[in-house]
């Protein structure tokens, strides 16, 4: 729904997006510019991710992993 709901998501053409899972299960997940410029920002209140961490890239309507660029 950030793709298109959120303008400022919108309007990058790279995206960094990094889901983070804390101890007690929340997590956050954010979306950054590729700079180091968080564009959107959502706190989630439950998640049974089984990773602590994903990175994932959004360009030209692809996602994919970071090292697959």
């Amino acid at each position: 729904m950030a793709q298109r709901g959120e303008k400022a998501v919108a309007a990058e053409e790279f995206q960094v997006w990094t889901l983070t899972v804390n101890a007690d299960r929340t997590a956050r997940l954010t979306c950054e510019d590729g700079n180091d410029k968080t564009v959107f920002e959502k706190a989630i209140a439950f998640t049974d991710f089984p990773a602590d961490a994903v990175t994932l890239w959004f360009e030209n309507n692809t996602i994919y992993l970071p090292s697959e660029h």
